[in-house]
């Protein structure tokens, strides 16, 4: 290896070294070009209307910021209502499992005897732990300064990139020789309709499934409907875990009302993945990049190792994004493009070329 090959390899290793360490601010930053994209559509729909890109900017921040105040406002006093009547409530709730589930425990084989006792012992563990939960909410929130740190990291983003996307979208541009650069713009313009349409189709369903996750947790009367049922509508955005992780804290609140409610929630939350699966999926698809179930899937549990819970929500965008620079970059681009055999090849060649 000649000392021109020997320093670009060093020179990779150290690029991919770097990308690695400031991995969480790349994907912080791809978090905020994900919603500028998206705003990016509602500034120019009011630029339609003979406004200037400051205002449409403006109008468009104002307009989020009032719907997160609206929802705040409106959600959060029932909330804490429900979760104070649910604390005062438990107490009593708690002892009532207890006692079906010695009833139980009487008449299971030994082999699951010892199951039942220590289900039994988390819900007596369960009063404490909710408590503890619900006072210390506020100070986790307050002391985590992080969470606010990366929060302004995208809100900067977010804001720089929809008062001036050209300018921006050019600089990234001119990184490419000049023959490209047409392409490249191209490829830009499919990953944001990708972008666009699944951000659509996925807020659909978010709020579908949170209003048909609240009417069937108040009609089966399951403790704190609104929370959970924001839950089942935030964890739609992380698709095959979400679904399974959104079941669990209302099963565990039936559960402690009374049994066949954790049976009623489960039974209601299949209803509601089945009507999403069959009516809600199909009805935006047309909006939305298909994905296939197991690259779904798998992009989810490299995205958790690799990045945390942050990943998880993000795997989906990711994807997204990176299905489209595949089939443009690489099957377009490289594959389509690749070179024919000439008609000089040897007999062989061709007659392997001829079986594909």
């Amino acid at each position: 290896m000649n000392f021109g090959k020997l320093v670009g390899l060093v020179v990779l290793l150290l690029s991919i070294f770097l990308l690695w360490q400031i991995r969480f601010v790349i994907l912080l930053a791809f978090t905020g070009i994900s919603l500028a994209t998206a705003l990016n559509r509602i500034v120019q729909w009011l630029m339609r209307w003979k406004l200037s890109r400051r205002w449409a900017v403006i109008l468009t921040l104002l307009a989020v910021l009032g719907l997160i105040i609206a929802t705040v406002t409106i959600i959060v006093p029932p909330f804490l209502k429900q979760v104070d009547q649910w604390l005062t409530q438990i107490p009593t709730e708690s002892a009532q499992v207890r006692i079906w589930l010695e009833n139980i425990n009487s008449r299971v084989p030994p082999v699951l005897a010892e199951q039942f006792q220590q289900l039994n012992a988390f819900i007596q563990e369960i009063p404490t732990i909710a408590r503890g939960l619900f006072n210390n909410f506020f100070r986790f929130f307050s002391g985590t300064f992080s969470i606010l740190l990366n929060s302004f990291l995208v809100l900067a983003v977010t804001i720089m990139l929809l008062a001036n996307p050209k300018a921006y979208r050019r600089a990234f541009v001119c990184v490419f020789p000049q023959f490209y650069r047409h392409r490249v713009q191209d490829i830009l313009n499919r990953c944001e309709e990708a972008l666009v349409g699944w951000g659509i189709g996925i807020c659909f369903n978010m709020i579908v499934i949170s209003l048909m996750s609240f009417a069937g947790l108040a009609i089966i009367q399951v403790p704190l409907p609104i929370g959970n049922a924001l839950i089942a509508g935030v964890l739609t955005f992380i698709p095959n875990i979400g679904p399974i992780l959104s079941v669990i804290p209302p099963a565990i609140l039936g559960l402690l009302d009374a049994p066949w409610k954790a049976v009623a929630v489960i039974g209601l939350y299949i209803l509601i993945q089945q009507v999403e699966s069959n009516f809600l999926t199909p009805l935006v698809m047309k909006h939305q990049v298909s994905l296939l179930p197991a690259i779904t899937l798998v992009s989810q549990l490299i995205c958790g190792v690799l990045f945390g819970f942050l990943g998880l929500f993000l795997a989906l965008p990711l994807v997204v994004t990176g299905q489209v620079l595949l089939k443009e970059l690489l099957v377009k681009d490289i594959m389509d493009n690749w070179r024919k055999p000439s008609p000089k090849a040897n007999p062989s060649t061709k007659k392997v070329m001829a079986s594909y």
